[in-house]
């Protein structure tokens, strides 16, 4: 067998020093762009890639972030999100050598001992904050134990970290304009948690559109993201005595559990009731009938976000996070309101 090139073989063929390769790897400074590109050329020609275990002395990293999830393993398998996020998330990671550590955490748990362990171990270089709670208080705690960290959402104006999200208001603020040109008055809303910013922000973003349209706010049920709760939300809208004509649900999962709890009913969707959900999953448009949502562009989100957070590690300039906004993308579970419902009260105007 033909023995694996070394370090020295590529910097013997380059006409360099070992250092030098060494520096061209890890994009260091003092080496001119024209031999830092001949070594990278020579290294590919040889099919020789640095060990991630020398790499990772050398540089005094890691080469890992990490991604601590407070969610039940069954609920994170069924949520398409995090799927498509951490492909995007691990697409940016592979190019540059690094690797995702993704620890899951009971819900109760904010995850603070699991960041103390990571940052205590030097584990990972880094770590991407999801499902960013109102006042959350992990930011200020990898603040405390030097752990870099971007977070995935809004910006909340604390100054610690970067953020990189995107506005989720004018996502559902579409949704509710579409539904009112369509004659409804009496629109619901299925949340996310109250405690997490974009399960607070879409209701926010819902009542505002209602109040913009001169409508008294819909019924609204807190759920929790996942289709077992989305499926009991619908259940409870649907008995009440005046039910909704129109849902708007905070995700596609628990719409789309809503949109089995009306068929199995019997209740004509959209005839009788319009449902609308939001990220536009794959299987959205494959349901009967195709589901009306926002689409957005999540593993660029998380090409984004992971490109942040290298760049925050390894002291770079920042690169401007370029994301597309929120799109409503109408299908067949949106119609007409029924002719033979009550208008809803409208929103009295001072």
């Amino acid at each position: 067998m033909t023995p694996r090139p070394t370090i020295n073989d590529v910097a013997r063929k380059a006409g360099v020093s070992k250092g030098a390769v060494s520096f061209a790897f890890n994009d260091r400074p003092g080496i001119a762009p024209e031999t830092r590109e001949r070594i990278l050329e020579t290294a590919r020609a040889m099919g020789w890639t640095p060990s991630s275990r020398a790499r990772a002395l050398s540089v005094s990293r890691a080469l890992a972030v990490g991604m601590v999830i407070a969610r039940p393993p069954e609920t994170l398998r069924a949520d398409p999100f995090f799927p498509s996020f951490i492909a995007g998330v691990e697409s940016v990671l592979a190019e540059s050598g690094y690797a995702l550590l993704l620890q899951l955490v009971p819900e109760d748990d904010e995850g603070h001992a699991s960041y103390r362990r990571l940052a205590e171990q030097g584990r990972v270089d880094g770590v991407l904050l999801t499902d960013l709670h109102v006042d959350d208080t992990r930011p200020a705690l990898l603040a405390e134990v030097d752990l870099p960290a971007v977070v995935v959402g809004p910006d909340q104006g604390e100054g610690l970290w970067p953020a990189v999200g995107v506005d989720d208001g004018p996502g559902i603020a579409a949704v509710v304009e579409h539904l009112v040109s369509l004659g409804h008055t009496r629109i619901a809303h299925v949340g996310g948690p109250a405690v997490m910013v974009h399960g607070r922000s879409r209701r926010d973003a819902w009542a505002a559109a209602l109040a913009d349209a001169g409508l008294a706010p819909g019924p609204f049920v807190e759920s929790d993201f996942s289709a077992e709760g989305g499926a009991a939300a619908t259940t409870s809208l649907l008995d009440l005595a005046e039910p909704p004509t129109a849902v708007v649900y905070a995700n596609d999962l628990m719409a789309m559990a809503g949109l089995a709890v009306a068929v199995a009913r019997g209740i004509d969707v959209p005839g009788r009731l319009s449902i609308a959900g939001y990220d536009d999953t794959e299987l959205a448009a494959y349901l009967q009938p195709p589901l009306t949502t926002v689409t957005t562009d999540v593993t660029g989100w998380g090409r984004a976000a992971a490109t942040r957070l290298l760049d925050l590690v390894e002291q770079r300039r920042p690169t401007e996070p370029v994301l597309s906004a929120p799109r409503l993308v109408v299908r067949g579970s949106t119609g007409p309101a029924p002719h033979d419902v009550p208008d809803s009260p409208t929103k009295e105007r001072p």
